[in-house]
This record gives structure tokens, sequence and C-alpha cells, in this order.
């Protein structure tokens, strides 16, 4: 086993790159597409409130289990609860099997987001039949953006901690935030962005109890953060014990929330914009049309409609979504990595290559059996796998593992947590409150 192990060389580091992690398409898209569909403001409500009620708790959770391990997220498990390492193996080696097949479709909807991101270059540059292609599904672009995602995904990786997740988290994430004001600015400018940004902040409180909105809400605050996939436990085992974790999760939390929120400031009011111009955003029925592929559909005609601004607007929106797709992908591939390098004693660069192989290998069985396979391995990983495995860390944390060492791990970068408002809540809350509303999402997912 590999003795020397990376770590985050600063609290902004390890806060860019988890929050990095957290933010992706789910949180611009995802979270956009879930409000229009549940209710608007009322949704994004209950969202905020179950972020910080069961979301942050549950990330707490995963990150002390990592920090206290100071492994990979099998070995990291074992430690809490040395008499249970079957069930330590099933958990952590579940969440990295998870990882690996977010990553598998993940690759494929990142690839989408490179080729539209290439297609205005190509419309500005007169090659009309290239962009025709690039804006085309089929076989052949599929797998070579796919592939190309992948490619970049490896290279950060393959540099380590330091000098590959870290420092390029600290890039991606402001840029990402920066295109993202851009684009707000602009489309608040436009005509129908008033009723879109009514929609989304003035909430009908008669839609916050409905049982739809709620699991909803509940499943998205806690899918956000990259929850049980033992990415957060990997991030957590690269966390000095001088850093004050309480803390640390908190702004993981409050940035990632904070994106999903400003995200929808960019998409709701687009929506409206591109309603105002004569594109079908509902039905008659008011259901919000064609969710998976609206980003593909709306946008786009939301762009066409600039003139030959809509070219510079659409490169910066999809660039926008593949620096997303990437500061969750190098989370995804660190948790297999990680694990194959600590217990096969492999170099990283060895097992980067190796694990991103076998990951492009199923993503291109997904391309070739798209139909059948897609949509399953999403509904597989996110409805079954994140939920289950997730709750499953909750218990480890709340029932296998002694107070006190619970406690002294904490209080490490803290000082006095036993007296804080935090520990008088957590532990307690972790137990009880989290794995049953988790479990409520699973079953409601069932």
């Amino acid at each position: 086993m590999s003795s020397v192990r990376g770590e985050f060389s600063s609290r902004f580091g390890f806060i860019m790159a988890a929050a990095g992690s957290a933010v992706g398409l789910g949180n611009i898209w995802g979270f956009p597409t879930q409000t229009a569909s549940n209710g608007g403001a009322a949704f994004v409500l209950v969202y905020l409130v179950l972020a910080f009620c069961l979301a942050y708790p549950a990330l707490m959770a995963e990150l002390v289990i990592g920090r206290h391990g100071q492994a990979n997220a099998v070995s990291s498990l074992k430690k809490i609860a040395p008499n249970q390492p079957k069930a330590a193996f099933v958990v952590g080696f579940g969440g990295i099997i998870c990882a690996g097949l977010i990553l598998s479709f993940y690759a494929i909807v990142a690839g989408w987001m490179l080729s539209a991101t290439l297609s205005p270059i190509a419309e500005i540059s007169q090659l009309s039949a290239t962009a025709t292609w690039l804006n085309t599904q089929s076989l052949g672009r599929d797998l070579i953006f796919t592939a190309i995602f992948i490619m970049m995904t490896i290279a950060i990786i393959s540099k380590g901690v330091e000098n590959g997740i870290e420092k390029w988290s600290k890039r991606l994430m402001p840029a990402l935030l920066g295109i993202l004001a851009a684009l707000i600015a602009y489309v608040l400018t436009q005509d129908g962005a008033e009723a879109g940004l009514k929609a989304y902040l003035v909430p009908d409180f008669s839609q916050i109890l409905n049982p739809d909105l709620l699991v909803s809400a509940l499943g998205q605050a806690f899918f956000s953060l990259s929850l049980g996939t033992s990415v957060m436990i990997i991030y957590g085992s690269y966390i000095s014990k001088q850093e004050n974790l309480v803390s640390l999760g908190a702004y993981v939390t409050l940035i990632d929330v904070l994106i999903a929120f400003v995200a929808g400031l960019l998409i709701i009011p687009a929506m409206y914009v591109a309603q105002e111009q004569g594109v079908q955003i509902f039905s008659e029925t008011g259901a919000l049309l064609s969710e998976d592929t609206l980003v593909f559909q709306v946008l786009p005609a939301l762009f066409n409609s600039m003139g030959d601004i809509g070219y510079l607007v659409a490169l910066a929106f999809f660039a926008l979504m593949s620096i997303a797709a990437l500061t969750s992908s190098i989370s995804m591939l660190e948790a297999p990595v990680s694990y194959t390098v600590e217990n096969f004693g492999m170099n990283r660069l060895q097992a980067t290559w190796i694990i991103g192989g076998l990951i492009s290998i199923i993503s291109f069985v997904i391309v070739f059996n798209f139909g059948a396979l897609f949509g399953f391995v999403i509904s597989l990983t996110t409805q079954f796998g994140q939920p289950l495995i997730g709750m499953l860390c909750c218990i480890f944390v709340g029932w296998m593992w002694s107070r006190h060492k619970l406690l002294t791990e904490i209080q490490m970068g803290y000082g006095d947590v036993e007296h804080s408002v935090f520990w008088k809540i957590w532990p307690w809350y972790i137990k009880f409150v989290c794995p049953i509303a988790i479990a409520l999402v699973f079953f409601n997912s069932l």
C-alpha cells in the first residue's frame, strides 16, 4: 500500500475542489429544471431548507469518515467499524462503483456539451456542415466527444491532489462563476425576463407541502452534493487534521446551494425570454416540455434569436456547462483511482489510465446501446445507488462509531466543539433524522 498520500494545500483549494464536485450539470441544469417542474419559487424555498437540514449533516458524516480514515472509502469505513469489515467493504466499494457508473453516463452528456461549445465556433467560421454534425446526435459524434471528455478528466486526475484536482478546481470554479454572472446580466435585460424572475422568486405557499415537491426537493438537495458516491469521503481524507471540518462543510454546502440558486436566475428567466420570442416552453396544462433535453432545444432557439451575438452567448453558455461537468467528473474518477492506488500498489498515472480506460469502455457500450442503457444506468445510480449508500454512511457514523471517538475527530481544528450548537444537534440528527429522510427518498424512487 502506498504510504504517501496527497493533501489539499489550502482551505480555498479544498472548498473549490469539493464545491466543484458538488456543482455539476445537475446544479446548473437539473436544479432549474426541477424548479420549473415543481412549483417554481415554492420548490426553491423547500430546497434551501432541506439543503441545510439534510444535505449538510450528511456531507459532514462523509467528510469526517474520510479525514479520520486518511484513506480510500473502503479503508476509512473499516477503521470506523473494525468489527464489520464486510459491511464497510460493501458500502465503500459500492460508492466507488456508483461513482464510476455515474461518470460513464456523465461523460456522454458532457461530450454533448463539448460539441455544443464548438458548434457556434463552426458557425462563425462558416463551416455549416461541421456545425450541423456537431449539433446532431450520432454514434460517431458521441463516441469522439465522450472519449475527449474522459481524456480531459484523466489528464487532471493523473497529476494528483495538489497539482491536479486542487490546481484545476481553483481555475475552473472562478471561471464558471464569471461566465454565469455575465450570462445572467445579459438575459435579465431581455423581454420576458421579469416574468421569469417572478416565477422564480415569488412562492405560491399553497404548493410547499405538495408531497411530490417535497420529495423532489429532498432528492435534489441530497444528490447535488455528490453524496453516496464515496467522493466526499475521499476528499475528506485529503483534508489536514488542523482544518475546521464543521466550517469547511458549511462553506461547501453554501457554495453548492448558491450556484444552484444563481443558475436558476439564468435558466428560468431565459425560458421565459424564449417563450416571449415564440418558443413553446409549457404544454397547455402548464407542464414543462422536454425536461431532459430542454437545454438543447430552448436555449439554442433563444441564442439564434439574438443574431450574431447569439453565437458568443451560446459559446459562453455551453463552455460553462462543460466546465461544470469537468469539475464534477474529476471527483468521480478520483474515487476508484484512490482505491486502486492504495490497495494494489500502482502509481497514480498507471491507475488513472486503467480506470479511465475501463470507464471509457462502459461509456462506449452505453453509446452503442443508448436506448436500452442510458436511462437505466442513470436510474440505477442516482435513484437507487446514491441514496442507499448515503443512508448507510449516516448509519456508520451514527450507530457504529463511538460518540467519544467521533467527538475527538470533530474537535481537531475546531476546539471546544463539545459545547457548540453543532455538537448538541448533529450526532442525534445523523443517527435518526438523516437515515429516515434519505430512506424516504429511496423508497419513493422504488
